[in-house]
């Protein structure tokens, strides 16, 4: 796949760190698998990963976390 902010690298299967930010709340999640540039480091999710990053970083919203730093595993 020929990524589209460097347009001259290709990704490849990896991991990668995922931040994401809502209001004063921060969640930062390590080796989540992904597809990532060569050239520049720009990382694709596919859905099943978005879906659960997505649910795990509203759970810490609710439960009022600032900063939460979650290691990925496949649910």
């Amino acid at each position: 796949m020929e990524c589209v902010i460097c347009k001259s690298g290709s990704a490849h299967p990896g991991v990668t760190d995922v931040v994401l930010q809502r209001g004063d709340t921060t969640i930062i999640f390590k080796n989540v698998p992904a597809d990532v540039c060569k050239n520049c480091g720009e990382y694709y999710l596919d859905e099943t990963v978005t879906e659960e990053i997505l649910k795990r970083a509203e759970e810490a919203v609710i439960k009022g976390a600032e900063v939460e730093i979650l290691k990925y595993i496949a649910a």
